[in-house]
């Protein structure tokens, strides 16, 4: 199988190059930018993307790579950042722009006999950078241009060295997923040889040998895609051997816990146990206001209940969890210089204690990925299609404290929104949908009398991996009808306000 390394410099396009990468077909991964050299030998990748990043080259501490590298004899495609990188270590000039370029520009491509093949003139391009190449190295040709910037493109075909000042990647420019693609088969000559099916198969041969013949697995359930991806794989590398634990932490969605127990044994056929640990969890939540300290509070109460149910059910030395790379990307900067956006309790929840070693196959993926593995795995499509539902559940749509009082008003709240959302035949079209509870109360009057109650946010937005996001610009008509119904069917709210913020600059979720 083919492999693509794509080295983070830090840009917050990073993961948008591996996942154009794999929808061509091509397996790709993410690594620093400090990564050994010895290990990307090691790693036999038949191609290196250098990402974008922030920084300059001439920044104090920029992030730089081992000039070995280029010496590896394979072909390399750097990105804005990486462009200017690869421009600075092999001997041409990068100086700072006359005027930062951030936005749309007009490609005006000089040669279209290798990387711009195909890529019709004055094409539409994103570009965001600083710096800008002045002259390219010794053996590259510059082979477009923008109005702005006279070096948009260059390449040393001899070396199956390329370079582009804009990102690809994203999809504002055009006709980027061809240019990926000319990199990819026109000048790498690989193969589109991976796919979900054969990350199934490769998945379950390095399950069944990490666990072994006689040893146990311990899953938890969540009651979202991500986890029945999960139990599902792992039912199909070790088999009965899988006891999966399905926990009602007192924060799920109105019913969801009866629902989707009869679901997981009768449709799925999952050894699964369910657990009723409401009261724990909202005990251990008691006080607790930021959504940092929740998180890490609802992960370790999650793995104290496995290890009580692993003691019951003995020989379970492996948790399987259902951690996928978005949430990777925003609890912590293990593939590259970026940001932590927030933890999530699957990747930064765990007690130093653990005694589960981590079962986690679905960590490189992103979410539509995970979905279409779950249809090969033989998941109904409206399981699959049902919207993303955060592993603390509730607890980061209640902002402030969470209180068995404030989840049965969020979840009867939540309830309605969604209906209303079915009705309107727009569910499938959303991303998610969901209402937030908010620490305030608002002055109101019902029937003559002044009243001072909850406030419930609404919030519908539309993505396709959840990394950005736009509100849904929902009709006034939908906004009535949820508006009037939580106020009339939902004790204790009087407010419905709606939401209408992208990300970036929020995230989805409240907390």
């Amino acid at each position: 199988m083919h492999k693509v390394l794509v080295l983070d410099f830090g840009s917050q396009y990073t993961q948008l190059i591996a996942r154009k990468v794999r929808e061509l077909g091509v397996y790709s991964e993410i690594q620093p930018f400090s990564t050994p050299l010895a290990r990307i030998r090691k790693g036999a990748f038949d191609a290196i993307i250098l990402s974008g990043g922030p920084q300059s080259v001439y920044g104090k501490g920029a992030p730089s790579v081992d000039r070995g590298v280029f010496d590896l004899g394979i072909p390399i495609l750097g990105v804005c950042y990486g462009l200017q990188l690869m421009t600075y270590l092999l001997g041409g000039q990068v100086v700072p722009s006359a005027r930062r370029e951030y936005g749309f520009a007009s490609l005006r491509p000089q040669n279209r006999r290798g990387l711009l093949a195909g890529i019709g003139d004055r094409s539409q391009v994103w570009m965001s950078h600083g710096d800008k190449a002045e002259r390219v190295p010794p053996g590259f040709a510059v082979t477009a241009r923008t109005s702005n910037t006279k070096i948009a493109a260059m390449e040393d075909p001899a070396r199956r060295f390329y370079g582009v000042q804009f990102h690809p990647e994203v999809i504002h420019t055009r006709q980027g997923k061809k240019i990926l693609s000319n990199f990819l088969f026109r000048i790498a000559g690989l193969a589109p040889d991976w796919s979900i099916s054969s990350f199934i198969q490769r998945k379950v041969r390095e399950i069944r040998a990490q666990v072994g013949p006689r040893r146990r697995v311990i899953c938890g359930l969540s009651g979202g895609v991500d986890s029945l991806v999960t139990a599902l794989l792992v039912q199909r590398a070790v088999g009965r051997r899988l006891v999966c634990v399905f926990v009602d932490n007192g924060l799920l969605r109105k019913n969801q816990f009866a629902e989707l127990m009869a679901k997981f044994k009768d449709r799925f056929d999952l050894n699964v146990v369910g657990v009723d640990a409401s009261r724990y969890f909202l005990e251990r939540l008691r006080g607790v206001v930021p959504p940092e300290r929740k998180r890490k509070v609802i992960g370790g109460a999650f793995i104290r209940v496995f290890e009580r149910e692993a003691r019951k059910i003995g020989g379970s030395d492996f948790l399987a969890q259902g951690t996928i790379y978005p949430d990777v990307i925003e609890s912590a900067p293990v593939k590259g210089p970026s940001s932590t956006i927030k933890s999530h309790h699957n990747v930064g929840g765990l007690p130093p204690g653990l005694r589960f070693k981590l079962i986690e196959p679905l960590r490189e993926l992103f979410k539509d990925e995970v979905r279409a593995m779950g249809v090969e795995l033989g998941i109904d499509r409206e399981f699959i299609q049902q919207h993303p539902f955060p592993g603390p559940g509730l607890a980061v749509r209640i902002v402030g404290e969470v209180t068995p009082d404030r989840v049965r008003t969020l979840q009867d709240a939540d309830a309605v929104l969604l209906d209303e959302v079915r009705r309107a035949g727009i569910y499938r079209r959303l991303w998610q949908a969901f209402a937030v509870l908010l620490p305030v109360r608002s002055v109101g009057v019902m029937g003559d009398r002044r009243t001072y109650q909850r406030v419930v946010v609404a919030r519908l937005v539309e993505s396709v991996d959840g990394m950005t996001a736009q509100w849904y610009p929902a009709s006034s008509r939908l906004l009535a009808r949820i508006s009037t119904r939580i106020v009339n069917e939902v004790e204790g709210v009087n407010r419905v306000v709606f939401d209408v913020t992208t990300k970036p600059p929020a995230t989805i979720e409240w907390e």
